[in-house]
């Protein structure tokens, strides 16, 4: 890893080498430190925060736990109070004697006037003989049907529940009361009590606290808070706090007003209650980190200034240190365009001295290197003159193809003139065979072109060996106008026919198919010759699978599959089936769209 390293600054200038040291030496660990107090600071600002948070929640449990103690201790000396069970069971025959029972106990209205943390006390009961009087109230069909009452009256314990409902007697005014069945065994009657607490008492609690602090019951409902505009939703209202009924006590990441912000839930279960309330703080944590941030800024400006004075000094002193490189590198660059004259005049012993003297060393030696590749350039320069001369003179000295088709064409009709119809028509097919190789000039031919040469090749092989060899041409239809490669297909036929059964007595047949199978062109080339052996299959599949030109190498063969791999892909090419003394069988396939 070193050594790599270091093969990587080998590329780097040295100035840069430089100011990349400054950067990995002073920059990023002074960075990086100052990230870390940074965010050490952070952390421990956010932690004395909620710590401070979990204090005063703490606090609001307490003040709230004094507040719902009053109403406790109302209910256990009613629950136990004989004249509460006379008023509410005595079976009355007259108004004026409920009237007179209820003016002798005024035991809710002295608790009232008592007890500034009771907003109100009323008992609900099911003697059809009473009359309500806002203390003692048959309930109403929407009494009777509200969760509390039926929760209280489902209950066998006399256990204590707190709900934020509506007060009939008071404009239905929504308050956290308590709610709890008393039970009086001489009569095996029952009812519900409800005490409300003072709403302006319970909101006291949280109106001056510094962050977001509300309280709600067990239902979810918001019975106070600092936003008094939560007051009488369900928590679940509230976007940011859908949660937090269902969470455990703790401390939580939420977001609040687009930021994060952290959730503190205290439970509150007072004495003798089932249901308690539970107490949810909000803050954001920049509330809490502004002014750490503000010092931590301004700490990064100091040292972002510092650094960035260091790294002026450190870039005016690497000038000074590089300037002499950069004039040696101008000489280079002079000599690099071909200006071999330069020399350098940097002086000194230190190594950029060095380094002058050794390259007007090269310099020189490079002038004499290049005298030397000028004389051998002109001697080359004749001698390719003279290979050129002898190109001219073998040019001059081949058949000219216009007089070899005359030649040819004289002779046929020679023949003809004499009744020797079988010499002329091969002669005729010679000339056509060989005027059709010299016409090929595109990179791509029609395939009835290709077939009509292997047609004539065929045809003059025929006259060669007369019964000894026949062919088939089988073609799909529409083939013939399909655009293959030229001298792909010809020069397989004529491996086929000189290395097959050229050395057959008889019965030698050769095919040639063309069929279409999806979107490639498939053609083969068939014979029952003398075939190959399983070796020198193997030597011919390796020929021809082989890059570079060799004398033993099937030159027709390797060059058609050579092409094949150029033109169409490594993927293309020819595909050989042979076995000794049972023929062999040649195909290639290549995309119809070319």
């Amino acid at each position: 890893m070193l050594q790599y390293f270091m093969k990587k600054t080998n590329n780097i200038r040295i100035k840069n080498k430089i100011i990349l040291a400054f950067l990995l030496v002073v920059v990023i660990p002074v960075l990086i430190v100052g990230v870390f107090l940074t965010n050490a600071f952070r952390q421990s600002v956010l932690s004395d925060a909620i710590g401070q948070t979990s204090n005063n929640v703490e606090k609001i449990n307490k003040r709230a736990s004094d507040i719902l103690r009053i109403p406790i201790e109302i209910s256990n000396k009613l629950m136990i109070d004989p004249r509460l069970e006379r008023v509410v069971n005595t079976q009355y025959q007259s108004i004026y004697e409920v009237v007179s029972a209820y003016k002798e106990f005024q035991d809710f209205t002295d608790f009232v006037k008592l007890y500034k943390e009771v907003y109100n006390i009323r008992f609900f009961t099911t003697n059809p003989t009473t009359l309500n009087n806002w203390n003692f109230i048959q309930p109403s069909p929407v009494v009777l049907d509200s969760f509390w009452y039926q929760e209280a009256m489902s209950k066998k314990t006399e256990k204590i529940s707190w709900y934020f409902i509506e007060d009939e007697t008071k404009n239905n005014r929504k308050v956290l009361s308590l709610v709890k069945r008393i039970y009086f065994p001489n009569y095996r009657t029952s009812g519900v009590l409800v005490i409300d607490v003072n709403p302006d008492e319970i909101n006291a609690i949280v109106s001056q606290e510094l962050f977001d602090t509300m309280i709600l019951d067990g239902k979810g409902d918001i019975v106070a808070a600092k936003n008094t505009e939560w007051v009488g939703k369900n928590v679940n209202e509230l976007d940011f706090a859908k949660d937090f009924l269902n969470k455990p006590e703790g401390t939580y990441q939420t977001r609040f007003k687009e930021r994060d912000s952290k959730v503190l839930i205290n439970d509150l279960i007072p004495t003798l209650s089932d249901r308690g309330l539970r107490i949810v703080s909000v803050f954001t944590v920049e509330s809490i980190v502004g002014k750490a941030n503000k010092i931590s800024y301004m700490g990064l400006y100091i040292t972002l200034a510092s650094l960035l004075i260091a790294f002026v000094l450190i870039y005016f002193f690497s000038n000074m240190l590089t300037s002499r490189m950069l004039q040696l590198n101008k000489q280079i660059n002079k000599v690099a365009l071909g200006d071999l004259h330069v020399s350098s005049e940097i002086d000194g012993y230190d190594e950029v001295g060095m380094l002058a003297r050794q390259f007007n060393n090269m310099v020189r030696s490079i002038r004499e290197l290049m005298s030397e590749v000028h004389e051998s350039n002109r001697m080359n320069h004749q001698l390719e003159l003279r290979q050129k001369e002898i190109k001219l003179k073998m040019m001059a000295s081949q058949i000219n193809p216009h007089f070899l088709f005359n030649a040819l064409e004289s002779i046929r009709m020679k023949a003809h003139l004499k009744g020797e119809a079988e010499i002329s028509g091969i002669v005729r097919t010679l000339g056509k065979l060989m005027r059709k190789k010299l016409e090929i000039m595109g990179s791509l031919i029609p395939l009835k072109d290709e077939l009509d040469m292997i047609r004539c090749y065929l045809d003059i092989q025929q006259f060669r060996f007369g019964d000894r060899l026949t062919y088939e041409i089988h073609l799909d239809q529409g083939v013939s106008d399909i655009m293959i490669t030229p001298l792909i297909v010809q020069p397989l036929v004529e491996n086929a026919v000189i290395h097959g059964l050229e050395c057959m007595e008889n019965d030698g047949v050769l095919k040639v198919q063309a069929t279409i199978e999806g979107q490639h062109l498939r053609i083969e080339v068939v014979d029952n010759g003398a075939g190959f052996s399983e070796s020198r299959l193997r030597e011919i599949k390796e020929s021809i699978n082989d890059t570079q030109d060799k004398q033993e190498h099937r030159i027709g063969m390797r060059n058609v599959h050579q092409r094949l791999k150029l033109m169409y892909g490594d993927t293309y090419g020819l595909t050989i089936i042979s076995h000794e003394g049972m023929g062999a069988r040649i195909y290639l396939s290549i995309p119809i769209q070319g």
